[in-house]
């Protein structure tokens, strides 16, 4: 593998991680732009913009865009977090300059009055679907108390209010703004030819207008107590789910890494503590943790379904198994999750498309290049040691905010 990065005088970064195996190459443009860069006012704008951004531009209608990607053969979506705005295509080699063109023509949307007036519709349909199926808005609710100022604590599809009272207008300046050229990333994984991204790059987009970009972090709040456990009752949900998120190190943190190692030990889809002292016994339908990091925070994610009696129960059970795992973490199941991640690692590594956003996503929010190499390096040299020290700066069965959404109507946890 072989890695390329070049910067195009409009303030593009083109990178590129080119595999001589591939077969296929999978592009994107990386926008650094998510739910924390927006303000109350316009909270879910970025989701909305992604949406618009297939609507048209002022020469390409919607149907000649899914057409024009259909006839190229390209696997090809778009998503957004509370970081990023990522549109990708996976194509065959000899379809790179076509697949660059159309994206980039896309990142330049025509946000016509009518169309923002009927995908709203859709966006808000959405947000409603979103609140009527589990976990019923439940990891919304517990980002919000646990992050509280914090502009993280926004919600990426933004809400009935803000997405109602939205002007066109709004997006428009939103869109001017951060889709600036010096805050995007075109980043190409798989058989890449470098030389013709970078002139693909120079044709399609040298002329976009160069807008300066500010500092995207944020102090964290100063800590308090934790917020009171927060219900949503729904009376016709069977089960009772549950959020519940505690801090972890961000994405600056080198322990970053013992972090995610920590959370396959504790709470990894099987084989986990979580796993077999709760799912495997019966007693939840669902138990997991998973690590996030951010810019400039991260938090551990706890999920929990269950019948709605035993809720509370298990909640403090699982407090227990974090609190258990500051005894030590036996080297068994340290190599246990160490194996699994590998694995995931170079499974992943195999996959352009996998690789693209893996890459884009590092170099969009650090300017650096991590390799699989990299990676797999890094994870073998984890001890159990590091996974002691971040039990011990971020302890799991410490303050957190929890959310439950079920049938419940009171509960002490």
């Amino acid at each position: 593998m072989q890695f390329r990065h070049e910067r195009l005088a409009c303030g593009l970064d083109v990178i590129a991680e080119i595999h001589d195996a591939a077969h296929s190459a999978s592009l994107g443009f990386f926008v650094k732009t998510g739910a924390r860069d927006e303000t109350d006012s316009v909270s879910g704008v970025s989701h909305f913009l992604e949406h618009m951004v297939f609507k048209g531009t002022d020469q390409l209608s919607a149907e000649e865009i899914n057409l024009r990607f259909d006839a190229m053969g390209a696997s090809a979506n778009a998503f957004t977090s509370e970081e990023d705005t990522v549109y990708y295509a996976a194509v065959l080699p000899e379809r790179q300059h076509e697949a660059v063109e159309l994206l980039a023509a896309i990142m330049r949307p025509a946000l016509r009055a009518d169309d923002f007036d009927t995908e709203k519709q859709v966006i808000l349909e959405e947000i409603h679907m979103y609140d009527d199926q589990p976990p019923f808005g439940a990891d919304d609710r517990c980002r919000a108390a646990f992050f509280g100022s914090h502009p993280l604590a926004r919600s990426v599809l933004g809400t009935v209010e803000s997405i109602g009272a939205l002007p066109v207008e709004a997006m428009r300046d939103y869109h001017r703004r951060r889709y600036a050229p010096g805050n995007l990333v075109l980043a190409a994984s798989g058989a890449v030819d470098f030389a013709a991204l970078v002139e693909s790059g120079r044709q399609l987009c040298g002329d976009w207008e160069p807008l300066p970009v500010g500092d995207r972090t944020a102090a964290l709040p100063t800590a308090a107590a934790p917020p009171p456990v927060a219900l949503i009752t729904r009376d016709q949900a069977a089960l009772e789910y549950a959020v519940r998120m505690s801090a972890g190190p961000a994405e600056t943190d080198s322990d970053r890494f013992a972090a995610k190692l920590l959370a396959v030990i504790l709470g990894d889809e099987s084989g986990s503590r979580l796993y077999w002292d709760l799912v495997d016994t019966g007693q939840a339908e669902h138990a997991a943790c998973h690590h996030h990091d951010f810019l400039d925070a991260g938090v551990f994610v706890t999920q929990l379904s269950c019948e709605p009696e035993d809720a509370p129960s298990l909640l403090g059970r699982i407090v227990d198994l974090y609190g258990e795992a500051t005894n030590g973490l036996t080297a068994a199941e340290v190599d246990q999750a160490r194996n699994k991640l590998l694995g995931r690692v170079v499974l992943a590594g195999e996959r352009p498309r996998q690789r693209l956003f893996s890459v884009g996503l590092e170099w969009a929010h650090t300017g650096h290049y991590r390799s699989v190499a990299d990676d797999l390096k890094t994870l073998d040299g984890l001890s159990r040691d590091d996974l002691g020290r971040v039990l011990t700066t971020w302890p799991l069965a410490g303050p957190a905010a929890t959310v439950l959404a079920g049938p419940l109507t009171a509960v002490t946890v």
